[in-house]
C-alpha cells in the first residue's frame, strides 16, 4: 500500500474536467450571451487582420518553407494562394497571427492566434455554419483561459518560465476543434487531455530576442488540432492529467498542485472571452499601460513628445524581466522592449506596426530618447501591477501616472472606428482593399451564415513577399 500522503487527496481534476468537457461539447450559439456573441466576431476579425499582416514577416516565410504543399487541396495558408494539410495550415497561420505582437491578449494568453487558426483549418472542406464556427471559438477561449487560471494564473505559470500561449493554448485549441466537429463530452475530454502532451513553450527567447516565441501560437494551434483528430479517431487521453499526480499538468509545469475547481467556477455564467483585450500597439502587452500613460500625460499637460527631457518608469520584477531590455534589433527583441516602446511613442506617435519598421526604430531621435529612459523595479509592486510612469519635461516640471488597464481592454476599449482601422491597415498588407472589406463583411454576418467557405476563400492572397517586414 502506498504511503505517499498525496494519494489521500481527492482526485478532483477528472471530475472538474468532465464538467468542463460537457459544457464545451453542449454549448450552442443561442446560449451565448449577446455581449460575448458580439465580442467573438471582433476577436475573429482582429486575429485575421493580425495574421494577414503577419504573412509579411520573415518568420512566416521561414516556417512556410518547412511544410509540404498540397496543391489545390488541403487548408488555405492565409494571404497566399497555397494550401497545406490542416495541421500545417494551423501551424503557419498561427505563426502569422502572433508574429507582429498585434493579436489579442488576456486569454490563454494569446488565444486568438491559437484558436482561430486551428478552428478555421478544421473547418476547411466541411459544411460549417457561421454560428458553429463562432461557438467553437468561444469554447477555445473558455477552456484555454480556465486552464491558465487553474495553473495559478499568468504570473505564476509564466513566472515559472512557461509561455502560456503554447502550454494552455494547445488545450484551448483542442477543445475548440472538438466543438467544431461536434465531438461528444467524452471525446472532448480526450482531446483536451491528449493536448497536454503537446503543450510547450519556454520564455528563454526573452534573453536574446530569439524567434521561437513567434512559433508558440502556431505550434499550439497545430497541437490542439492534432489532439482533436486523435480523439475523433478513438484515442484516449490521460484521465488523471489534471489531478495532483506524478506527470500531471500542474505538478509538471508548476511543481505543485493546481486548482481544477477553476475549470468550472461560474461556468456558463462568466465567459472568459469577456476579459480578453485587443492590442492597438505592435509590442508585448506588458508595455501597453506605460505607452498609454505617456500619451495621457502629454494630452493632460498639453505637451508634445519634443518637450520631454526624460522618462522614469517604476515596474514590477516580472515586467522588468519580460520587457526591461532596450534592444532595437532583432525585431522580436524590439517588440518586447518597454523602453523602446516609449521612445517610439514619443518620437513617432502611437507605436503601431509601421513605427517598428527597421529604419524608424533605428532613427537617431529614437536612440536619443531611449538614452533618457530609466526603469527601476519597485519591490512593493505585485507581479502584474502596471508601471508608474513619470515624464520629466524640459522646463523642469514633472507629471506621473499609472494606467490600470490599457487601451483595448474592457475597461478602456478601442473604439469601433479604431478597430476597423486596425483591421483595414493590417489586412491591406496582404489583400486588396476590396478583399479586406469583403472579409470584414463576412465576419459581421457570420451569425446568419450557413457556410463559412466564402470567408475562407476571401483569405487567399499572393504572398509571401520577397522583402519581408523587419
Amino acid at each position: 500500500m502506498s504511503t505517499d500522503p498525496r494519494d489521500d487527496v481527492p482526485a478532483t481534476g477528472a471530475t472538474e474536467l468532465a464538467r468542463l468537457a460537457a459544457f464545451a461539447s453542449a454549448l450552442r450559439w443561442d446560449a451565448v450571451p449577446a455581449g460575448v456573441a458580439a465580442k467573438v466576431k471582433v476577436h475573429l476579425l482582429d486575429t485575421l487582420g493580425a495574421a494577414l499582416a503577419g504573412t509579411r514577416s520573415q518568420e512566416f516565410a521561414l516556417v512556410l518553407g518547412t511544410i509540404e504543399p498540397h496543391g489545390g487541396t488541403g487548408a488555405r495558408i492565409w494571404g497566399t494562394d497555397r494550401r497545406a494539410s490542416a495541421r500545417d495550415a494551423a501551424l503557419v497561420n498561427g505563426v502569422a497571427a502572433h508574429v507582429f505582437e498585434l493579436d489579442d491578449t488576456g486569454g490563454c494568453d494569446h488565444s486568438g492566434a491559437v484558436v482561430v487558426p486551428a478552428v478555421l483549418a478544421a473547418a476547411e472542406g466541411r459544411s460549417v455554419s457561421g454560428p458553429e464556427l463562432l461557438t467553437a471559438i468561444v469554447v477555445g477561449y473558455e477552456v484555454g483561459r480556465r486552464l491558465l487560471e487553474a495553473a495559478g494564473g499568468y504570473d505564476r505559470h509564466n513566472g515559472d518560465g512557461w509561455h502560456s500561449t503554447g502550454t494552455c493554448g494547445t488545450v484551448g485549441a483542442a477543445a475548440a476543434v472538438a466543438r467544431l466537429w461536434r465531438l461528444d463530452a467524452a471525446a472532448t475530454a480526450h482531446a483536451i487531455t491528449a493536448a497536454t502532451s503537446f503543450s510547450s513553450g519556454l520564455w528563454a527567447f526573452i534573453h536574446d530576442g530569439a524567434q521561437t516565441k513567434k512559433v508558440h501560437a502556431g505550434r499550439a494551434a497545430e497541437g490542439g488540432l492534432f489532439a482533436a483528430q486523435l480523439a475523433r479517431a478513438g484515442f484516449r487521453g490521460p484521465a488523471q492529467v489534471f489531478d495532483d499526480v506524478w506527470g500531471g499538468f500542474f505538478r509538471s509545469f508548476g511543481h505543485g498542485a493546481g486548482d481544477p475547481s477553476r475549470f468550472t467556477a461560474d461556468l456558463g455564467t462568466v465567459y472568459k472571452l469577456s476579459r480578453v483585450s485587443l492590442k492597438p500597439y505592435a509590442a508585448c502587452r506588458g508595455t501597453h499601460s506605460a505607452i498609454d500613460a505617456v500619451g495621457d500625460l502629454l494630452a493632460e499637460t498639453g505637451r508634445t513628445g519634443e518637450t520631454v527631457d526624460g522618462v522614469d518608469v517604476r515596474v514590477s520584477g516580472l515586467l522588468m524581466g519580460m520587457c526591461g531590455r532596450r534592444e532595437a534589433e532583432p525585431l522580436a527583441a524590439a517588440q518586447m522592449s518597454l523602453p523602446l516602446a516609449l521612445a517610439l511613442r514619443l518620437v513617432h506617435g502611437e507605436p503601431g506596426l509601421s513605427a517598428y519598421a527597421q529604419a524608424r526604430r533605428h532613427d537617431a531621435s529614437v536612440a536619443a530618447v531611449l538614452d533618457r529612459i530609466t526603469l527601476a523595479v519597485d519591490e512593493g509592486f505585485a507581479p502584474l501591477d502596471e508601471p508608474i510612469v513619470t515624464l520629466r519635461f524640459r522646463d523642469g516640471t514633472r507629471a506621473e501616472k499609472r494606467v490600470p488597464r490599457p487601451t483595448g481592454s474592457v475597461e478602456r476599449p478601442m473604439t469601433p472606428a479604431a478597430i476597423d482601422a486596425k483591421f483595414a491597415e493590417l489586412a491591406g498588407l496582404a489583400l486588396s482593399a476590396e478583399a479586406a472589406a469583403a472579409v470584414a463583411g463576412l465576419v459581421a454576418t457570420l451569425p446568419e451564415s450557413q457556410d463559412v467557405e466564402p470567408l475562407l476563400a476571401c483569405l487567399t492572397g499572393a504572398g509571401p513577399v520577397a522583402d519581408p517586414f523587419r
